[in-house]
């Protein structure tokens, strides 16, 4: 079954990480489908009963994005806050679409792994920092596999920092269809 992907990056062409992980996804279509929030919404106007449709033909679903300001990108909040109804998602006999489906985020983040922790710069764990999504995901019934994060992107942009990334995020992709947890 294939894995999607979903990519949430306001500006892309910017990126090295993410459009990286893009180029390598698509070279594996058979493996995963990339759907691109920000190409397929310019005007942040989502199409809710596409993306529900979309989401339910899928086991495993994987949000990518940057991390920065401690969150997500503001579209992917918007994603969540209209994707997920109360009667698909959650609150009701027919609801609960997602239950059982495996989902994890796969972060860029800005700083180095040692700045997220109670001796940091920024005080908290990434896993920490991250658990409104894991809360999210349980609420609708759905298993929460955890995080991928690449570290120290605005410290080590070279094409090789990049690189040695796309391995690592594979493996990660890899263990979730297989079922074990990463993080």
């Amino acid at each position: 079954m294939k894995t999607l992907i979903i990519v949430v990056h306001p500006n892309l062409h910017t990126s090295a990480v993410n459009k990286r992980w893009i180029e390598v996804l698509q070279q594996h279509p058979s493996k995963y489908d990339v759907h691109m929030l920000h190409d397929k919404y310019p005007s942040e106007m989502i199409d809710v009963a596409f993306e529900q449709q979309l989401v339910e033909a899928y086991d495993t679903i994987v949000f990518q994005f940057p991390f920065y300001w401690f969150n997500s990108p503001p579209l992917l909040k918007k994603w969540l806050d209209e994707v997920l109804t109360y009667g698909w998602a959650y609150g009701s006999k027919s609801g609960y679409k997602l239950a059982g489906k495996k989902i994890a985020l796969a972060i860029s983040a800005g700083i180095d792994e040692h700045e997220y922790s109670t001796t940091g710069k920024y005080k908290y764990s990434m896993e920490t920092l991250t658990t409104p999504f894991e809360l999210t995901f349980d609420y609708v019934r759905a298993q929460y596999k955890g995080i991928f994060v690449h570290y120290g992107v605005e410290l080590n942009p070279s094409a090789e920092w990049v690189e040695e990334s796309v391995a690592p995020y594979l493996q990660f992709l890899d263990g979730l269809q297989e079922g074990h947890h990463s993080s």
